[in-house]
């Protein structure tokens, strides 16, 4: 039975050793509270670290016990838990995902590390991997994991998922060793985050740093293709919901409603920059300053959980609260009254959810979260419907729950007036919002996110199966090759850029090589054989490069046509009165757009980006589209998006159409057509059902093929002439 292989950082266990004897205890909460027993009854195996530094000479009955429990673990020294763990993970990818890079430390010894310990996770991975199984990897610890993985266990289904934010392109490129970490990713065939803005700067991302297209949330790299989606991670709602009834939780409840001061606001965060403590006790005691009639009706109940401090931005980070609420304690209370209550230790679970049922507002303001699970427990705990949540809308829940209060984490005053808003809030208000986000937490919950993370992985498998039986080459391409050696009227249709050759930032540049022309002639020898290339560009220009060979060319998309050596023929009827207008307001779009430019056919204008800057090209083009589709409707014009170009031309000029003259005059027993932008969408619709059509990349296509770039075109063509020329020889 196959399993999944769940891989995180840390095992969900706890370690203790106690006068030299070990006690494991199963983690609640998190990853491993979603998976349920999964993990524990033989569905699944988890690999990680045990979550401290285990002797060498104990490691053997770790791992035996822990075999028991399907954990798999992967050992750690100090020095990787020092430079891995606490360096890169911690001083180099916590900061700059959380947009806070100057706490960064770019140090290479860190990476070297972070980098060894991706291959300890590999290499115990790979020991317990069979055939079958799928792998589900945790988190911005292990980014170089999933490509790892794939070098190991090619076939393999791989999923990743971030729990922390994906920063923007800006932020992200400042990381030396930025284009590995991204690569690394592109190992997974499903990539997930928990927020639609995260996958957009993934995508932004990584079309940037690697050579890669990505079309809505699909990224093609050589044959494979990669989906990046959001999954926003849920709780478990009926845990939560249920807990306030136990015995030990309803008697907290008593105890914090007797000893409460007036209404009570609860803060609960581990200690880090990235969660706007400071911000939240500012904006409380703005609260009492300028709304002193509170002083003494509210209190705020802040637990903050000791974590890292003895580094020295968290260490800084604790004096700092340490000093403000006792500032404020000190100003402000009363023999009977203290403003803030403020706790630097963890709570057990049943103790938080008594704070949930207690409290009255729950303040949730992050600088920056990946999702922020405190809100959804908050939720989730209040069976009377009323109470009030303020969010931040840089946390990941915000996008969900957006019935909380939503504010601006770095505005204190607007902080201040959530509180004021919330403090006032009728309760049927508070029920109303209450229910809502209720509903969609219960229905959202983490069982789903788990089932709908695990259902995408095997889609996305699926995509690349599906692929990989359109990919041209062995077994497919053999097939064309028999095809072809036993036809007597074939007809080739060719695309020249980006089929037969690269692209280049310089269109001029894109001239055709000795052995691109070699090949064509070749194929043109075959007196069995009808060439056609068939292009976009100018028609002199292809005139220029391929007049002497004994082959036919269409250019300008169809606009001008001529036979082996015969001359040109422009369409009937074609006007170009309505280029003055067009090129006019493309102008204005060249002369805002650095890089680009216009260039003009016979019967069509080009608009080219593919030299401005990456994301300001896409946005210009989408203008133009936008601004000039009616004006081109009118005039009888199609717009045609391209591979870093826009196109204008008259709607009679088609690709397709112009292929159809060929094929209506002979008929033939082989037909092959090749290309790879829109433009030769229209070729492939227009062929019958028994030729061969090609996509050049691996785009969504009307083509039965697809081939990843021109060096496979090239491999392919030169395929047929070998095979034919010995099949013909031993014949």
């Amino acid at each position: 039975m196959s399993k999944t292989i769940i891989i995180s950082n840390r095992l969900p266990v706890k370690i203790t050793k106690n006068n030299g004897k070990y006690s494991l205890q199963s983690s609640e909460g998190g990853l491993a509270t979603g998976l349920g027993d999964a993990y524990k009854n033989g569905n699944m195996l988890w690999v990680g670290w045990p979550g401290i530094d285990i002797p060498p000479q104990d490691q053997p009955q770790i791992k035996e016990r822990l075999a028991k429990m399907n954990l798999v673990p992967v050992f750690l020294t100090q020095e990787e838990i020092n430079l891995f763990y606490e360096g890169f993970s911690n001083e180099v990818l916590w900061p700059v995902f959380h947009y806070l890079v100057t706490y960064a430390r770019f140090e290479q010894v860190y990476w070297d590390s972070y980098v060894s310990v991706n291959e300890k996770f590999a290499e115990a991975t790979q020991s317990i991997f069979t055939e079958g199984n799928k792998i589900w990897i945790q988190d911005y610890q292990l980014l170089c994991l999933p490509s790892m993985l794939r070098n190991r266990l090619t076939d393999t289904t791989i999923g990743f998922f971030q729990h922390i934010p994906f920063p923007s392109f800006e932020i992200f490129r400042l990381i030396p060793w930025r284009d590995k970490l991204i690569e690394g990713m592109l190992g997974a065939d499903l990539i997930g985050f928990h927020t639609y803005d995260d996958v957009r700067h993934f995508l932004s991302t990584a079309s940037r740093l690697t050579p890669v297209n990505f079309s809505s949330n699909i990224i093609s790299l050589n044959n494979r293709q990669i989906i990046v989606e959001p999954f926003p991670m849920g709780i478990d709602f009926d845990k939560f919901e249920k807990l306030p009834l136990q015995r030990q939780v309803l008697a907290e409840i008593d105890n914090l409603q007797t000893e409460k001061q007036g209404r009570m606001i609860l803060s609960i965060d581990r200690l880090d920059y990235s969660k706007g403590i400071l911000e939240r006790i500012r904006a409380f005691e703005l609260l009492l300053q300028l709304h002193p009639k509170f002083i003494g009706e509210i209190s705020l109940f802040m637990i903050v959980v000791p974590s890292r401090d003895t580094v020295a931005q968290y260490k800084e980070l604790k004096e700092k609260i340490d000093q403000l609420v006792g500032n404020i304690n000190a100003k402000y209370r009363t023999l009977d009254w203290v403003p803030i209550s403020y706790f630097y230790r963890s709570f057990s679970i049943q103790s938080l959810s008594a704070l949930y049922s207690a409290a009255d507002i729950c303040l949730v303001t992050p600088m920056r979260d990946g999702m922020n699970l405190v809100s959804k427990e908050y939720v989730a705990s209040r069976r009377d419907e009323t109470g009030v949540l303020i969010l931040s809308e840089m946390a990941g829940a915000s996008k969900e729950l957006n019935d909380a209060l939503i504010v601006n984490p770095n505005n204190i005053g607007d902080i201040m007036n959530a509180i004021v808003n919330a403090l006032q809030m009728p309760v049927e208000e508070q029920k109303r919002r209450m229910q809502s986000m209720r509903a969609l937490v219960k229905k959202f919950n983490v069982n789903r996110w788990v089932n709908n993370f695990l259902s995408r992985m095997d889609d996305a498998k699926l995509l690349e199966h599906s692929l990989r039986t359109k990919h041209a080459v062995n077994k497919v391409s053999q097939g064309i090759v028999s095809r072809y050696a036993a036809t007597q009227k074939r007809i080739i249709f060719l695309d020249y850029d980006g089929t037969l050759v690269g692209f280049k930032a310089n269109i001029d540049e894109a001239s055709p090589d000795k052995e691109l022309l070699t090949l064509l002639e070749n194929f043109a020898k075959d007196p069995a054989n009808t060439v056609v290339v068939i292009s976009g560009r100018n028609h002199k220009t292809l005139e220029q490069w391929f007049g002497h060979l004994n082959i036919s060319i269409i250019a300008e998309h169809g606009a001008w046509q001529k036979r082996q050596h015969d001359t040109w023929h422009a369409l009937p009827l074609l006007n170009d009165q309505w280029k003055s207008e067009i090129r006019s307001i493309l102008d204005t779009y060249t002369d805002r757009t650095p890089g680009s430019f216009i260039e003009e056919k016979s019967f069509s204008l080009v608009w080219h980006y593919r030299k401005t800057e990456q994301g300001l090209g896409e946005l210009r083009a989408n203008e133009i589209i936008n601004n000039l589709r009616v004006l081109a409707a009118d005039k009888g014009l199609q717009i045609m998006p391209g591979n870093k170009v826009i196109e204008f031309r008259n709607m009679e000029v088609n690709k397709g159409k112009a292929a159809l003259n060929w094929l209506h005059e002979t008929e033939h027993d082989f037909i092959l057509a090749m290309g790879d932008d829109h433009t030769d969408e229209d070729i492939f619709k227009a062929m019958p059902n028994n030729a061969i059509t090609i996509k050049v990349g691996s785009e969504v296509s009307e083509a039965k093929f697809y081939l990843n770039d021109y060096h496979e075109v090239r491999d392919l063509l030169q395929s047929i002439l070998t095979e034919t020329a010995i099949k013909n020889v031993s014949a």
